[in-house]
């Protein structure tokens, strides 16, 4: 009694001291009203044992259940009474054989729940085809139950619609992590293969719980020593953690291996003896390990060695890569980050330009991996038009979860919404209706073989992402990875409460903070279309005065070509002419002034400052009050969470309240850095009611920060 007793106050508390180590696995009581719709649940559990995936959907079962009824579920090989839970797959659970017509069409990894009866009495069951599925079937249901939905009459049927769901760890053999802002690499290759941090598993266990099934584990910017025998042994051991949860483990090769550790003269991919290299190479990672998922590879792209080096094309060097990986079963996603060496007319044509030829050039087990635009992960890019020209390729996507253009740790940034809006952006490759989301499922062109990739934002710091709010966008990402159609709004609620709380006190506001984010940080750093204005290097901060040095395209002069004129890159037919590598209809959307959307406006036009906007303000004026909007709206954030004190532990909650205290100072500070500077070519007043800039632009070119985080080395 005194256990139930200790059980139900704890419950009744508001939360408990936390470091978010436990991120949205946290399986708190539950409250005591939620408590009550589940007294009988869990009483009993039904769940083989006897392979490492059913092992791992057993112990987080009864990890869910204990620590959200505050009971330890009994375990049985049949069920003997009401509130029974059955996990399983008709092979390994016979009382679920009934369901195996129920199953078809959920593939390896779907899974169905049910409320039903079995033996004759209540059950809850999940029943999939495999082990894996069984498994991302339990994470669901333990996400019914954080959130205190009723399990009366349910019926859910699930399967991914992208095949291949990756995290790239941008991670270097030495621990430094390139765009990382949570410390060093979680993998300790020095300690590895003997020492298996626990740490390993509980980065299985959440990404198997948003469906996640592949890591690749080095960065793409690699070192030729990740294929060694030595680091293969150190990959195999890790690859032994992830494989229970369904985890494939691949890696980046360096182009040139068969030079730096092959003893080769030339890395040609059309050379027979690279090409037998490459073979011998395959078998020996998959004698090592047999499940290896396959590569991932940047090549001739800022100054990496690539193909283009012996006059070769992207499909070539592709293609035999492939070739070597076929027989095991592995894939190649080859990336479409790619821009010469050659000053270029325009940056943003360069993937369009080197890619979309060779469409259907590529080998059956290739994808081509696209970022979202074609810039680099700015805080909002239109959707990249190689989405649509290749409809002979599975084009794979490419999201950034770590903000290495928004703000960093520091600043509260939901990447939902921006998902969103690219998955959803119609690419009319196939007439109205043929969005992106449609290309990276596969469905528009018949597809098999699909992926969605996510640049990591993990290290080692406790709450594994640098901020509690940062761990949203590695659940977002998983989430719709597994279906690129699902509503980030929806998301985002089920991850605030599982994260925070289930009080529609603590998640409306929150989820509510979380989807105008995105908006606020594009308004206080890139308004209406501007890009690649932050500053040098390590990325930091405003820095649109930014120009020298080797390349122009690494400027901030090149890409908002401010004059007395106006502001902008014009990219339509009287510019550059990148419209043109949209469909028909894209093109005429976005190449024309008064229909282009008018968060693409200066990303497709240059235009002069006394432009009259939609709302009747000149551009100038809106650009200002754009700024200040972004200002504004981080200070409602931080309103908003102050009044959550009590509600969420003091832990977390200070944390937040501190960064949001950060953000708001750094979004200032690019409001009025940005301002002082356009103002010096636009030569107008501000809007009334708009405060000026306290210093003077001089002020802001002279900050500077040689030290920040996540700079390549």
């Amino acid at each position: 009694m005194l256990v139930l007793l200790l059980l139900s106050w704890g419950a009744a508390l508001p939360a408990m001291a936390e470091d978010g180590y436990d991120l949205w696995l946290r399986y708190r009581p539950l409250p005591a009203p939620v408590l009550k719709q589940y007294r009988d649940l869990g009483g009993q559990v039904v769940a083989p044992a006897q392979t490492g995936p059913q092992r791992a959907t057993r112990d987080e079962l009864v990890r869910g259940l204990a620590g959200l009824l505050g009971r330890e579920p009994g375990q049985a090989a049949r069920v003997q009474r009401n509130g029974a839970i059955v996990v399983g797959t008709p092979a390994s659970v016979p009382q679920l054989s009934a369901l195996q017509g129920d199953l078809e069409g959920l593939g390896e990894e779907g899974y169905l729940i049910r409320s039903t009866r079995l033996d004759g009495r209540a059950a809850t069951v999940v029943a999939a085809n495999s082990d894996i599925g069984a498994l991302y079937g339990t994470f669901h249901l333990l996400r019914l139950l954080q959130a205190g939905e009723p399990l009366a009459g349910l019926d859910l049927r699930e399967a991914p619609k992208v095949k291949v769901r990756v995290l790239n760890h941008w991670d270097n053999l030495d621990r430094y992590v390139e765009r990382g802002y949570a410390g060093e690499s979680i993998w300790d290759w020095h300690k590895l293969p003997d020492w298996l941090d626990p740490r390993y598993t509980d980065y299985a266990r959440a990404n198997a719980s948003i469906g996640i099934n592949g890591t690749v584990l080095n960065n793409v910017n690699t070192s030729a020593q990740a294929l060694t025998p030595m680091y293969l042994e150190k990959a195999a051991a890790l690859a032994s953690v992830f494989r229970p949860y369904g985890i494939k483990v691949s890696l980046s090769p360096r182009f040139s291996a068969p030079i730096e550790i092959g003893g080769l003269p030339t890395a040609d991919p059309l050379d027979p003896a690279v090409r037998r290299w490459w073979k011998d190479k395959a078998d020996e990672i998959y004698r090592t390990i047999p499940d290896f998922g396959g590569f991932l590879v940047k090549a001739n792209s800022e100054g990496q060695p690539g193909p283009q080096d012996y006059g070769r094309s992207h499909a070539d060097g592709a293609n035999m890569l492939a070739e070597a990986l076929a027989p095991h079963g592995g894939i190649v996603m080859w990336r479409a980050f790619v821009y010469s060496h050659e000053e270029p007319d325009d940056r943003a044509k360069q993937a369009y330009t080197e890619f979309a030829p060779h469409d259907g050039a590529f080998a059956d087990n290739v994808l081509v991996q696209v970022k979202n635009g074609a810039i680099d992960f700015q805080p909002r890019e239109p959707f990249h038009p190689l989405f649509g020209a290749m409809p002979k390729t599975p084009l794979m996507m490419e999201f950034q979860i770590t903000k290495e253009y928004l703000g960093f740790a520091t600043h509260l940034v939901y990447l939902g919404p921006m998902y969103e809006e690219v998955l959803r952006a119609d690419t009319h490759a196939r007439g109205p209706g043929s969005t992106v989301a449609k290309i990276v499922d596969g469905s528009l062109e018949g597809h098999a073989l699909t992926g969605m990739a996510g640049v990591a934002n993990i290290g080692v710091d406790r709450n594994w992402s640098g901020s509690h709010f940062d761990q949203a966008n590695w659940y977002v990402f998983g989430r719709m990875a597994w279906d690129p159609h699902a509503s980030a709004e929806t998301i985002a609620r089920d991850w605030a409460r599982m994260t925070f709380s289930t009080d529609p006190a603590v998640v409306e506001p929150v989820v509510a903070m979380m989807m105008g984010s995105h908006q606020a940080v594009v308004d206080y750093m890139t308004p209406m279309g501007l890009h690649h204005l932050m500053g040098r290097g390590h990325h930091y901060g405003p820095g649109p005065w930014v120009e020298g040095g080797p390349r122009a395209d690494w400027t901030s002069v090149y890409y908002h070509r401010a004059d007395a004129r106006g502001i902008g890159f014009d990219r339509s037919a009287t510019g550059s002419n990148a419209v043109a590598q949209y469909a028909p209809p894209v093109a005429e959307q976005f190449g024309s002034i008064d229909t282009v959307p008018e968060e693409f406006l200066l990303w497709f036009h240059h235009v002069p400052w006394d432009h009259r906007m939609p709302s009747g303000r000149s551009l100038w004026d809106e650009l200002v009050v754009r700024y200040g909007r972004g200002v504004d709206y981080v200070r409602g954030m931080r309103r908003t969470w102050a009044g959550l004190e009590g509600k969420v532990d003091p832990e977390r909650h200070h944390q937040v309240s501190v960064f949001l205290g950060v953000q708001e100072k750094e979004a200032q500070w690019w409001r009025d850095a940005s301002i002082a500077y356009f103002q010096t070519f636009s030569q107008r007043p501000l809007p009334a009611g708009e405060a000026p800039p306290p210093h003077d632009v001089e002020y802001y070119k002279s900050l500077q920060f040689p030290f920040a985080p996540g700079d390549g080395k």
